[in-house]
C-alpha cells in the first residue's frame, strides 16, 4: 500500500473539521490513501507519509498555536514533503476585497512564522454557528459579521464556504500528487 497523505486540521466551531474531510473525501475518490487528523486530539508525525495538508481556522485574529507548534517539531520533515496549507475564517468570505486581503495576509505571516512553505495555500470562507455560541460570543459574532457583510440573523446557524473552492484545491492536491516527478 503506498503511503498516505496526511491531512490534519484544528478547528474551533467544526467548519474546518467539516472542510477537512470533505478534501480527505474527494483525495479518496481520487485514488490517493489519506488519513484525516484532529491535531489538537491527536499526537501524529508526519513519519511515512507522502504529503500533508494542513489546515486551520483563525479565532480572536490568528491561527491555532497547537498546529504552530506541531510545524515546529516537524519542520524538517515539512521541508521534504509535499504540502498545501488551508484557512478557515469569516472574513476570507467577505463581500469586500479588502477583507479577503486580511485572509490571505493572515494565512502568510502564520505560515512566516511558523516556518513552513507549502506548496500551495488557500483560505476558505467558515461558518457562524450562531445556536451553537453562548450569549455574549453570538452578540460579538453578530457584531464582525455586521461589519464584514455577513448575516446578523442569529435564529439560524450560516455556512459561507465556498464547496466548489474546496473540491477545487482537493483536485489541484491530487493532480500534483498523481503525477510522477520529473526525471533529471
Amino acid at each position: 500500500m503506498r503511503a498516505p497523505i496526511l491531512v490534519a486540521f484544528v478547528s474551533h466551531d467544526g467548519q474546518t473539521a467539516r472542510i477537512a474531510h470533505r478534501l480527505g473525501e474527494k483525495l479518496v475518490a481520487a485514488g490517493l490513501p489519506i488519513d484525516v487528523v484532529d491535531l489538537a486530539r491527536s499526537t501524529c508525525t508526519p513519519d511515512g507519509v507522502r504529503a500533508v495538508v494542513l489546515g486551520s481556522s483563525v479565532r480572536y485574529g490568528g491561527h491555532a498555536k497547537v498546529l504552530k507548534a506541531w510545524i515546529g517539531r516537524h519542520r524538517g520533515a515539512l521541508g521534504t514533503l509535499p504540502g498545501a496549507f488551508f484557512s478557515v475564517s469569516l472574513v476570507a468570505a467577505s463581500t469586500r476585497e479588502r477583507d479577503r486581503g486580511v485572509a490571505e495576509r493572515l494565512a502568510a505571516d502564520f505560515l512566516a512564522a511558523a516556518g513552513w512553505r507549502p506548496d500551495a495555500v488557500r483560505c476558505f470562507g467558515g461558518a457562524l454557528r450562531y445556536r451553537q455560541y453562548g450569549v455574549l460570543f453570538r452578540l460579538m459574532m453578530c457584531r464582525i459579521a455586521a461589519k464584514s457583510g455577513g448575516s446578523t440573523d442569529t435564529s439560524q446557524n450560516h455556512d459561507y464556504t465556498d464547496w466548489g473552492a474546496v473540491d477545487a484545491f482537493a483536485e489541484e492536491i491530487a493532480g500534483r500528487l498523481q503525477t510522477p516527478p520529473t526525471q533529471p
